[in-house]
């Protein structure tokens, strides 16, 4: 591929993310929900702009690498561990319980298969899309509806930054059985052992970066030393324990975000993950989707897959919740706040695809997932709040 072709190729995609990506924000949407249109319309789905390359695939490697470092960066760890057990118990329920219904409806679909085989691990993969987590929406609706600091608001923040965890440790665990031919033992051995060599050599680093921190405050140096721990964290995750990259970037992420200037590494980092990589990744979403194989069936599970990711949510959260303490309205708030999905369950997809766990068509059922669900949570917590307000958020607004 000649050089010059690169530079047409990042020209159309750049330029289409950012024009769907504000029609999507005007639109209510996401903006990544704009960045994917703009793929399936610039790529062989519609208009043949612009087809999949290495350098792109490469370009997007980095993008969601850089997505998932700064998601661990933005993760406040004392405030994690003030919520308590009842957030852990939710997220845990917010987990199993779509991993249970989406390898179910996955078998349902397409028979069921024996534990450890090949088919029962792509049904299980398909529940692991289902557990993923994005509150930005909720946290927006919260935030405008003036409850965001309330009881509900603190948890479904906290429940969801712990289900991510969850959820990317079962990720790993589900490519682990893919690539070590579906040995468990050996998976949980390689998982384990990478998450106490990163959290005694995250300790290490983390004293290091204090150090450096303190010296040479606000310095363009710790935000590109901090990138190179990402990148390190990366190799070392895939290259010896057979472990998703973006598992060894949200790890680094989490070493560093309590570190004085993590917000500072954060927006750093930003500027080049917003402008440049992760509008290709979420464009190259798009690009590999293919709608050739759309037939009946496929959207038959599409809606399926949509609708059991929504009331999993609701029925995993929701219920525990109210075993917790809460009241049914607010158990309800809390299962609907957790039902979003967004860039995380688009990083699953995308690894489940590198690894041959799934088919590019099914990036059409989690595209249709992320568009239902980020319409459809703002209007019921919109509604749940205006018939039934939480009187502990009232004086804080």
């Amino acid at each position: 591929m000649e050089t010059y072709l690169i530079f047409r190729d990042l020209a159309i995609i750049l330029i289409a993310a950012k024009c769907f990506g504000i029609l999507a924000r005007a639109l209510k949407a996401p903006q990544v929900v704009g960045e994917i249109i703009a793929g399936l319309v610039i790529g062989p789905c519609m208009l043949g702009l612009v087809n999949q390359s290495d350098f792109i695939v490469q370009m997007a490697e980095i993008g969601v690498v850089m997505l998932m470092f700064n998601a661990g960066l933005g993760t406040d760890l004392k405030e994690l561990l003030k919520t308590g057990p009842v957030a852990l118990i939710i997220a845990c329920a917010g987990v199993f319980v779509p991993l249970v219904l989406g390898t179910l409806l996955y078998m349902g679909f397409y028979g069921a298969a024996a534990v450890g085989s090949e088919h029962f691990v792509r049904a299980l993969f398909i529940g692991t899309i289902m557990t993923a987590t994005s509150v930005s929406i909720t946290v927006a609706a919260l935030k405008e509806l003036g409850y965001l600091k309330g009881r509900v608001g603190t948890t479904i923040v906290s429940a969801a930054i712990i289900d991510d965890v969850i959820g990317i440790i079962v990720l790993t665990f589900v490519i682990g059985m893919k690539s070590s031919d579906s040995n468990p033992a050996s998976v949980i051995l390689k998982t384990a052992a990478f998450f106490v060599i990163t959290i005694i050599g995250g300790v290490i680093i983390y004293k290091l970066f204090a150090l450096l921190d303190k010296k040479y405050p606000h310095t363009q140096r710790i935000p590109i030393l901090s990138f190179g721990v990402c990148l390190i964290f990366s190799y070392l995750a895939e290259r010896y324990f057979g472990i998703a990259d973006i598992t060894g970037a949200y790890v680094a992420g989490l070493v560093l975000c309590n570190l004085h200037d993590s917000d500072y590494i954060e927006k750093k980092i930003d500027i080049s993950s917003y402008m440049f990589f992760a509008p290709i990744f979420f464009v190259g979403i798009g690009l590999k989707t293919t709608l050739n194989d759309l037939n009946g069936e496929i959207l038959l599970f599409s809606i399926a897959f949509v609708l059991v990711a929504l009331f999993a949510k609701i029925i995993g959260c929701g219920i525990v919740s109210r075993l917790s303490g809460f009241s049914i309205p607010d158990s309800l708030k809390i299962g609907i706040g957790m039902m979003t999905r967004g860039e995380v369950a688009l990083v699953v997809a995308q690894k489940g695809l590198t690894a041959g766990l799934v088919e590019p068509i099914y990036f059409t059922s989690v595209i249709l997932l992320i568009i239902v669900s980020s319409i459809a949570t703002p209007i019921l917590l919109k509604l749940l709040y205006a018939k039934y307000p939480e009187r502990i958020a009232a004086a804080q607004k």
